[in-house]
């Protein structure tokens, strides 16, 4: 706050430190250092008072003080105390549905050096507390808890998770957003929608079949699971359209079809989507079913599909015409160690492979009781939201995606955007492609909350930040430590003990005022004029007889 070049009043120094707030970038102290020209003419003393919090400053942070201007490093020794704070939240499931149990995940930290029994914490989703519960952390102790809460519709609702810990204050509340997810795009591409009854019936799904001489690829793009059902030929503008699909984060469910003649153009399209060596099987005539395995209800995929486990269950039959390396995750396997489902990685999607078609002929899984939900699980896996639910203010980049705005040539998608809080406003580095946004932090962003994402004046988003996790570390150098980290080379960087106490103020005082000599001056002024006084009363010379007269 002061530079040490000219003096500042005790009034504008308060009123300098009401405006002073916690920061996450400890980068700017380093500028505000570098600004003072610590290692050029100047050499006055350089005083700094902090916590050296560990989670900030590193042994490096010291080589920028020069070897010229005395440096006088005063550690601020605080009270043990513990800090409860929000790490992170989140949900279990990607896809979150309105008017339904959610389990909001928080995991919570003691950053402090001591142990904090009962905390009260509350949840809130805009203006209404929604769960509240208390907890006990240890010191450097992380503990989730799980509340469950509800969205009234598919608006977005600002979140917060309010901890009451005290002294430390700074990091009590910790800012999310969350929305329950639109419908989820299914398109399917065959010859019959044989999927049509599984994703018509239920109002979550925006489901749509196409043949393959008719496909629309506009809506293929935005879909977010398409399914190959068994076309007999897959040509190179469609295998473009799903690589891209997937690519930019969304789901194919392939499906192949039997004839030896449609396997050059689905080889293909595996080598496409990097799915690896595929080796196709000629079922004999009619095709041999096999038996699939029965799935464990601990997978993560059948979690919440299969219910209590029976002693006898029948399960569907399949006879596959491919098989694959074991390059991806299985979901349902044969018996025999085949397998009959898998999800492989591609881009940043997913790819779902049957190794049979699903007409009568070479498997009767269309009606077994698992095609319904795992139908149900394929398209609800495929739902991705760029978004998260809280940013931090040390973050580079965040994404979003956000929605595009018709009209003529590119200029309404081309529109800058801005963050924007209260009377605030900020123009960050930005780049659109598609409807994916990636925007750049601004680093004077320094303050947690609500922020919104405006173009051309409209709001298209709502992000919330936090400061880092890091700030709320609270462990420090001793000055020990700090002793050894700047080391015997930097000779003008001393170290005082016992922090900011009326010893170390009246030490620094005088170092910085000098030592006052005007004590001393009047003591011997005073001295002088005592001897004065007492060579006046004592020091007068004595009277002699009077001289006899002489006569001439």
């Amino acid at each position: 706050m002061n530079s040490g070049i000219t003096a500042v009043s005790q009034a504008l120094y308060k009123a300098k430190l009401l405006v002073l707030q916690p920061n996450s970038k400890p980068a700017l102290v380093e500028e505000k250092i570098k600004s003072l020209e610590i290692s050029g003419e100047n050499n006055d003393p350089l005083y700094l008072f902090s916590d050296f919090q560990q989670s900030s400053f590193k042994p490096d942070f010291f080589k920028g003080f020069g070897s010229t201007r005395p440096v006088v490093l005063v550690p601020e020794v605080g009270a043990r105390t513990g800090n409860v704070f929000v790490d992170s939240v989140w949900f279990e499931e990607a896809f979150l549905r309105e008017r339904t149990n959610l389990g909001l995940h928080i995991r919570l930290k003691n950053g402090g050096s001591e142990a904090v029994a009962d905390c009260p914490v509350k949840v809130f989703l805009g203006p209404q507390q929604v769960a509240a519960f208390r907890v006990t952390v240890n010191s450097g102790q992380m503990v989730v808890s799980v509340v469950q809460v509800q969205l009234p519709n598919q608006s977005l609702v600002r979140g917060r998770v309010i901890v009451e810990d005290a002294p430390v204050v700074f990091d009590n509340a910790y800012y999310f957003t969350v929305q329950a997810a639109k419908n989820i795009r299914v398109l399917e591409v065959g010859a019959v929608p044989a999927t049509q009854s599984v994703y018509r019936n239920e109002p979550l799904f925006d489901y749509a079949f196409t043949r393959p001489e008719s496909i629309n690829y506009d809506a293929l793009r935005k879909a977010n699971l398409v399914l190959i059902q068994a076309i007999p030929t897959i040509g190179s503008k469609l295998r473009d359209a799903l690589h891209a699909l997937v690519v930019g984060g969304g789901s194919v469910v392939i499906v192949p079809a039997g004839p030896a003649t449609s396997h050059p153009s689905y080889q293909q399209l595996f080598r496409d989507l990097g799915l690896g060596a595929v080796k196709w099987e000629l079922p004999g005539t009619p095709p041999e079913l096999r038996e699939v395995a029965v799935p464990s209800a601990q997978e993560p995929f059948f979690r919440d599909v299969l219910g209590a486990p029976t002693r006898a269950v029948a399960m569907p039959r399949a006879a596959p015409v491919l098989r694959w390396a074991r390059t991806g995750a299985d979901i349902l396997r044969l018996r025999d160690g085949e397998s009959y489902l898998s999800e492989f990685g591609s881009g940043t999607g997913k790819v779902y492979v049957f190794s049979a078609p699903l007409t009568t002929a070479y498997s009767d899984f269309a009606g077994h009781v698992l095609f319904v939900p795992v139908l149900y699980k394929l398209a609800m896996r495929s739902f991705r939201d760029e978004q998260q639910p809280a940013y931090r203010l040390t973050q580079a980049t965040i994404s979003l995606t956000v929605p595009t705005v018709a009209g003529p040539g590119q200029g309404a998608d081309q529109t800058q955007f801005r963050l924007v809080r209260d009377s605030a406003t900020w123009l960050p580095v930005q780049r659109m492609q598609g409807n994916a946004l990636r925007l750049e932090v601004p680093a004077s962003l320094e303050d947690p909350g609500f922020y919104q994402v405006q173009r051309a004046g409209q709001s298209v988003a709502t992000v919330a930040f936090n400061l880092s996790p890091k700030e709320s570390e609270l462990a420090s150098y001793s000055a020990e430590q700090l002793r050894a980290m700047v080391g015997p080379s930097q000779r003008n960087i001393r170290v005082l003990d016992g922090g900011a106490d009326e010893a170390v103020v009246a030490q620094l005082q005088a170092e910085r005022s000098g030592q006052p000599l005007w004590r001393y001056f009047l003591a011997l002024a005073l001295a002088c004029l005592l001897a004065e006084a007492l060579l006046i009363r004592f020091g007068k010379p004595k009277v002699g007889a009077p001289r006899a007269a002489v006569a001439a």
